[in-house]
């Protein structure tokens, strides 16, 4: 009787294959997109502390599908706000391009200040939070670089003093934003604003 030679190549058991990853789902997709524009069109209006069963409702999905997509409020709120962080690196991007690199960088700056201010000041937290994390790589990174490029851009025309850096700036506005929400005063937040541009001017 011939013994049999073993089979070189292994076999297979059900299992044994890892399944490739699934693709989300295009009405998954869609939902989640929904939500998060809601949500950043209902935070504008009442704050972040507005009715999560208001914004699903909004977004024409139960309250479960909500939070399959964000377990927590926390959640949804850094989703629009990581969706507001690639609108202010686009926006730095595009203004690279300007000729007057001093108005630029207020632009890009004054845009970092209305969209802080659109979460009530949550927005402008996880901003300071993300700018002092350094073990792992930020969402705000690119943002920042688009920011910086803008800096270096001002300071060689002479618009902006040397010294300053774009964290510094970044974190004053968002100080600025979270100083005017505890303010009555609704002039507060343009004129704080105003003061940090005076102090970084070249003199």
């Amino acid at each position: 009787m011939t013994a049999r030679t073993p089979s070189l190549t292994p076999t297979l058991t059900p299992g044994s294959v890892p399944a490739p990853a699934r693709r989300p789902r295009a009405d998954a997709v869609r939902n989640r997109a929904l939500i998060v524009e809601t949500a950043r069109t209902v935070f504008t209006a009442r704050g972040s502390d507005a009715s999560l069963e208001e914004i699903a409702r909004g977004a024409g999905v139960g309250i479960g599908t909500l939070y399959r997509h964000f377990p927590t409020r926390d959640d949804l709120v850094a989703a629009v706000f990581r969706e507001r962080i690639d609108e202010l690196q686009a926006l730095g991007e595009q203004l690279l391009a300007s000729d007057a690199p001093g108005e630029a960088l207020a632009t890009w700056l004054h845009e970092q200040l209305v969209q802080a201010a659109t979460c009530r000041g949550l927005a402008a937290e996880a901003m300071l939070t993300m700018l002092g994390q350094h073990d792992e790589p930020s969402p705000c990174e690119s943002m920042r670089q688009a920011g910086a490029a803008l800096l270096a851009r001002a300071q060689a025309a002479g618009d902006v003093r040397e010294g300053v850096e774009i964290d510094d700036l970044v974190r004053m506005v968002q100080a600025v934003s979270l100083a005017a929400e505890e303010s009555d005063d609704p002039g507060s937040a343009e004129r704080l604003f105003g003061f940090l541009l005076d102090g970084v001017r070249a003199r």
